[in-house]
């Protein structure tokens, strides 16, 4: 059975409790970006150009000049694809809202990874 001198315990748990008030520091500072999110929507924001279809007009001609910009939010639901047309304000407010809910889920994702790395380490220290 391998014993450890006094010192050589007292520093193991010395940098371990270093680490865990570390990672209990960054993880706090991830709650609080967490607060600092306004609404989110998840989905995207495209801005399209499309032809019409008349013979006669500009964007059947060579080249084709198109209509638009028209600006589209789309997200699944249930499996299914939902879309709605935007005006050019309601694109930016939509684009807005949809950054916010990618940061959501980088700030979910990062809490996530963190949390496992320290509560696999809370384990080992107690097995």
């Amino acid at each position: 059975m391998f014993r450890r001198s006094g010192l050589t315990f007292l520093v193991s748990i010395s940098i371990l409790t270093v680490r865990l008030n570390n990672a209990r520091r960054a993880y706090d500072k991830l709650k609080q970006a967490l607060l600092e999110l306004d609404f989110v929507r998840p989905g995207s924001v495209v801005k399209r150009f499309m032809p019409c279809g008349k013979p006669s007009c500009r964007c059947m001609g060579k080249p084709p000049r198109l209509h638009g910009p028209y600006y589209q939010w789309s997200y699944k639901l249930r499996g299914k694809t939902v879309s709605r047309r935007l005006t050019p304000e309601q694109a930016k407010l939509c684009e807005e809202w949809v950054e916010n809910h990618r940061r959501l889920k980088n700030i979910i994702r990062k809490m996530e990874t963190l949390s496992l790395k320290e509560t696999d380490r809370l384990l080992r220290k107690r097995s």
